[in-house]
């Protein structure tokens, strides 16, 4: 399974999903991290930047390019709870700590 999580430089889940500034991919199986892999997308910078919609764009599209199935995150607003929902993304709240550790513990 593909998730996604917003990390912040030291790794651990950033509280800011639509603001984040790096995501990480990572593609889980049997319960293991087999790729981690983390993304500089600026979305701190690019929120404000246009409609919301056109956010939210972004955001599906970072999505669907790295095929992710799954987001882990602290909190989403609702527009993005919409989103992730007509895209067929599970989505995963409450996380915080340790991102790796917060994307296994979504699978249990």
């Amino acid at each position: 399974m593909i998730l996604c999580v917003p990390v912040t430089p030291e790794e651990t889940v950033d509280p800011r999903w639509g603001r984040a500034d790096s995501i990480a991919v990572a593609e889980v199986q049997g319960g293991t991290i087999e790729k981690w892999q983390e993304f500089e997308v600026s979305w701190s910078r690019l929120h404000d930047e246009g409609s919301p919609a056109r956010h939210h764009a972004r955001v599906a599209r970072f999505l669907r390019e790295n095929h992710v199935e799954a987001v882990v995150a602290n909190h989403v607003g609702e527009g993005m709870v919409r989103m992730l929902d007509t895209m067929g993304v599970a989505l995963h709240l409450e996380a915080e700590g340790d991102a790796r550790a917060a994307v296994v513990a979504a699978l249990h």
